[in-house]
């Protein structure tokens, strides 16, 4: 069973709610940790569920037990901003099965109860209030902390299928249950038994003998320079005909503002950084059985070809390894080799594009890929065997899909669309959206209407009455003191957005300090109104500027060369 919970900490008072689906239980507890102790141990076999769980609650969670002031630890964790492990060493005797809803950094729960239309109001209860709570304060702190475990299940519920892949790994290679508050490069690190070992070689990386670069030597030359061993340098370079960046994290070029109609290949490199480290011997250095990383390789290939879903936890920890060879906090941590890895990846994707470039248009190429035109079907003969003569020499193997119509802003933003309306798409500007990264879902839709069906725009705009496709949702940053609409003050951290045609609706702003200029939030109109409430099934309101909104998606429509 899993338990969904939350806690909220003041100077003199803390609470938590705590909701278990399959119970259909609701558990509220204020200040008494006796009760959180007995709930403890009636539920500690079973998951703890909550959002930012890894990195605050269970710390809370765990420092009430041991019988520690939740103020100091929350102030330990948000205001000196350390790891909440750190503040003692007794929070490791204390079993805590935990899942973080969290799944990625950047984003806080209430802007994803934004984007799923939800009621982001927030309380009127500020946390840094010197005194204790009264009755009323209490009662308004619980029901939001509720409303925030709700959202939490809901979230969850959006993103089954992450805790479904991380319970994959822990049934799939025999882990204990604890192991599911481990982050999937953690898992993968123990999986393959890696152990810390000290390694003072980073820039000593290897490049394979069977890479044959003639026209872009220099290219080769310049990550062999040894003045340029440091990640902020990068070099900017015209490849066939396309500007392009060699960094130390990948290769990008791409025609920027670029629209085009014919045959379009796009050639990606099959699961290309695992093979690389099994064909050339990247793994990292600190596996005790290297072999084994090859096994799941070779298991997974299998699995995938009989449509087996048992290979999804194995391609977890093929795609984990390379990021974990990055931290210096996972096991696996191997700088040299990981720098081997995408070093060797971009000059082979060199390679091949200088092969194909006398022979085809070049239109964008990326860590582990190429996309171009065919003059004629053809010339698609002679790329093949271009493309196999790579992949004898290489040990790599290539992916071929076709496409029709290409509508690039620049690397990472572009849709290609193939003849049966099937379309692949990188960026804010044409990505596809869902419940949790809804952000102006109109001018997604328009364009992709536009680029599609050739549908104007304008059409897709005004015939929309769903207000929910019109919200910006804007975040006031740690680093800022508030948020601003016009000259009024915000409580809200997190607000959601709408163009108003009406003059007295204002801009907003956020302010870093007193007396600090307002700065206008990125992408929002001149004048707008602000609803957080939840806006699911409400209706377009007169005063929306539509007309914002068109001007919008026909600019991003130039930013793709249409």
């Amino acid at each position: 069973m899993i338990n969904f919970y939350d806690f909220e900490v003041f100077k003199y008072d803390w609470l938590v709610v705590i909701m278990n689906p399959a119970e259909r239980s609701k558990t509220v507890i204020v200040n008494n940790p006796e009760q959180l102790e007995q709930y403890y141990n009636d539920h500690k076999n079973e998951i703890f569920a909550g959002y930012n769980v890894r990195h605050y609650d269970q710390y809370i969670f765990k420092g009430i037990l041991c019988g520690f002031d939740p103020k100091k630890i929350n102030d330990y964790i948000i205001v000196k901003k350390k790891q909440g492990w750190q503040f003692s060493s007794m929070f490791k005797k204390i079993k805590l099965i935990q899942y973080d809803v969290m799944t990625k950094r950047d984003r806080g729960l209430k802007q994803l109860e934004g984007f799923m239309g939800n009621n982001i109001k927030e309380t009127s209860v500020p946390f840094d209030i010197d005194r204790k709570l009264t009755e009323d304060e209490i009662n308004e702190s619980i029901k939001y902390c509720e409303h925030d475990v709700e959202q939490t299940m809901m979230v969850f519920a959006e993103e089954k299928e992450e805790f479904e892949s991380h319970m994959g790994l822990i049934k799939t290679f025999g882990l204990p249950l604890e192991d599911l508050g481990k982050s999937k490069p953690q898992l993968a690190a123990k999986i393959l038994d890696a152990h810390m070992k000290p390694h003072n070689d980073e820039f000593d990386f290897k490049i394979p003998d069977c890479l044959k670069i003639e026209r872009y030597k220099f290219i080769l030359d310049w990550y062999k320079n040894p003045e340029n061993f440091d990640y902020e340098k990068s070099l900017e370079v015209d490849v066939a005909g396309v500007p392009h960046m060699f960094a130390w994290g990948g290769l990008h070029g791409a025609r920027k503002n670029y629209a085009g109609k014919g045959i379009f290949l796009n050639v990606d490199v099959q699961s290309y950084y695992p093979s690389m480290m099994i064909h050339f011997g990247y793994t990292s250095r600190n596996l005790a059985q290297p072999k084994k990383y090859e096994e799941i390789y070779h298991r997974r290939l299998e699995y995938k070809k009989n449509k087996d879903p048992r290979q999804a936890p194995l391609k977890i920890v093929l795609n984990s390894s390379y990021g974990a060879m990055k931290d210096n906090f996972n096991p696996m941590f191997d700088p040299c080799m990981a720098n081997s890895v995408c070093v060797s990846g971009m000059l082979l994707l060199l390679d091949l594009i200088e092969k194909l470039m006398d022979h085809c248009e070049i239109i964008q190429s990326n860590t582990d890929g190429v996309l171009l035109k065919l003059r004629s079907m053809d010339d698609y003969d002679l790329i093949d065997d271009i493309c196999w003569e790579w992949e004898e020499r290489t040990g790599m193997r290539l992916e071929f899909d076709l496409f029709e119509k290409v509508f690039q802003k620049d690397v990472n933003n572009y849709i290609i669309v193939d003849a049966d309306g099937h379309y692949k798409s990188k960026g804010a500007y044409v990505k596809k959206l869902n419940n949790l990264d809804n952000d102006l879902p109109i001018i997604n839709k328009a364009l992709i209407d536009f680029y599609l069906h050739n549908i104007p725009v304008e059409r897709t705009i005004n015939d929309c009455n769903d207000l929910k496709y019109f919200q910006k949702i804007v975040k006031v940053s740690s680093k800022y003191l508030c948020a601003m609409h016009g000259s009024k003050r915000l409580n809200e951290q997190t607000l959601r957005v709408f163009a108003s045609k009406s003059q007295h609706d204002k801009g907003v702003f956020k302010v870093k300090q007193e007396g600090a200029n307002p700065e206008k939030f990125a992408l929002t109109p001149e004048h707008c109104f602000i609803e957080n409430g939840d806006v699911n099934h409400m209706k377009v309101p007169e005063k929306l500027d539509r007309q914002w909104y068109i001007d919008l998606a026909n600019q991003r429509l130039k930013d793709f060369g249409v």
